[in-house]
Formats: C-alpha cells, structure tokens, sequence
C-alpha cells in the first residue's frame, strides 16, 4: 500500500487538479453544443509541441510552451469569430475540420522525428504516471486563476453560454467574451495536454459533465456530481493501472468510458 501511494499519490492529485477545473468548462461546452473543441484546442497545442520539438526546442522549455499555447491561441480567435447567428455552417464542423487538420499536421510533422511513433503516442494518452509534484502545483495555482476569472465573469460567460440571445439584449459583446473564453480554455488545455494527453484531458472535459447532466439541471449540482464522479474514477482508473501495470492514462479513459455507460443504464432503468 505505502509503495502504491508513493508512486501513484502524484498522478492522483494531477487527475484531481484537471477534473476540477475540465468539469465545469465541460458545463459550457454542453450548453454551447461545441463537444469537440477541447479535443481540436487540444489536438493544435499538440500541433505547436510537435512543431516545437522538430525545431529542436526542449519539451519542457518556456519557447515550447509558448509555441504550443501560440498555436491554442490562434485556434481560439477562429473559435470566436465563427459563433453566428446564422446556422448556414455548424461551428462544430469548423472545430471538427481544425481538429482534423491540426492531427494530420502533426503526423506530418512528427514523421521527421527519429521516433515519431512514439512522440505521437505521447500526445494522445500522456505521461501522468511521471507528472511531478512540482508540475501539479504549478498547474494547481495556473487554474486556480483562471477559475477566479471565471468567478469574476461568470454573469457573462453563463449567459452566452446558456441563452446567447438573452447575451445580445444585454449588450455583451459576444465575440470579444467568447476570444476570452475560449483563449482561456487555450491556456488550460495546453497545460493539460503536456500532462495528460489529448484523449484524458477530453475524458476530464467531457464525460463527468455529460455523467452529471443525465441527473441534474442546476450547475452547482451538476458540478458536485462531475467533480464526484471525476474523482472516483481517476481512484480507480489509478489503482487498476499500478495493480495491472496497464498505463494510467489510457486505464482512466476506459473507466470513464465504463463508468458513463454504467450511469446511462441506471439512467434508462430509472425512467423506464
């Protein structure tokens, strides 16, 4: 038990430090029916670390992280400017053509690497098992920022993301709200991305919010549900890796994965 807490307490606490802050940005991307934007700003930080590390900048290098959060950054801005009123092209469709786009890139780019396979690998499932104590209180006070900010703005960011047009009576300007929104998005998943990889910070993002809306309606409980849920199976997904030496990341997003199917059936059974 003392060597399971030794090795995995780290991992642990990262998982914890990502579900708090993905839970409740995965509340707007629901209500904003952009599921797959943490994926695509995810998949173009991968795009500007890939690029970072063919021109030979260390991993974990500030020019690296500048790099990969430039490219987050940029994403964010078409983000912004691509939310209309008009429906004529679904913004889910331009977030799921930068995904596809910044993916191939950074195939393209990560072919040019000695060991390209293995660089590519690292960005999909990640490396938490190693993440440092150092790393997760870094990434701790870094969110616990931008989750102040999102205190400060909350009026605005929940009624753009809730009821846009209720936003545009108001007066918000709704693309200059949403480049914040998003640019802040940009800095956590860039983050998150060098920790976890892009499949388990969409796992975070994702599935504990959509765990949580099968149950509830009001944001504070919906919350407390993701940031339940999100911990239980990060315990889990943790100890299933350390005692079936399976890796962390790719253990975790199949429990998630497990564990809302579970849910959606209790959910069925309860209606039914």
């Amino acid at each position: 038990m003392m060597e399971f807490l030794s090795i995995m307490a780290a991992p642990f606490a990262a998982c914890l430090v990502l579900i708090g802050i993905h839970t409740y940005l995965g509340v707007h991307v629901l209500a904003r029916e952009v599921i797959f934007v943490d994926l695509a700003l995810a998949q173009v930080a991968a795009l500007g670390a890939a690029a970072a590390a063919v021109a030979g900048l260390e991993a974990e290098g500030v020019a690296a992280y500048a790099l990969s959060l430039g490219a987050a950054l940029l994403a964010a801005g078409l983000f912004s400017v691509t939310r209309t009123q008009r429906h004529d092209v679904s913004q889910e469709a331009v977030i799921g053509i930068a995904y596809a786009v910044a993916a191939a890139g950074a195939i393209l780019i990560m072919n040019r690497l000695p060991h390209g396979g293995e660089e590519i690998k690292a960005l999909l499932v990640g490396s938490i098992l190693w993440v440092s104590w150092r790393e997760v209180l870094v990434t701790a006070a870094l969110y616990a920022v931008i989750g102040l900010l999102h205190w400060a703005w909350r009026e605005r960011f929940l009624t753009i993301s809730n009821d846009p047009d209720e936003a545009r009576r108001r007066g918000y300007r709704i693309r200059l709200w949403d480049f914040v929104f998003y640019a802040m998005f940009g800095v956590v998943v860039t983050r998150s991305v060098r920790i976890a990889g892009v499949l388990l910070v969409f796992c975070f993002l994702i599935v504990p919010a959509v765990g949580a809306s099968l149950f509830a309606q009001a944001l504070r409980t919906r919350l407390l549900i993701g940031w339940l849920m999100g911990t239980a199976v990060s315990m889990v997904g943790c100890a299933m890796s350390y005692y079936w030496d399976l890796p962390t990341g790719a253990t975790v997003v199949c429990a998630f994965g497990a564990v809302l199917a579970m849910l959606g059936v209790v959910r069925a059974t309860r209606h039914a």
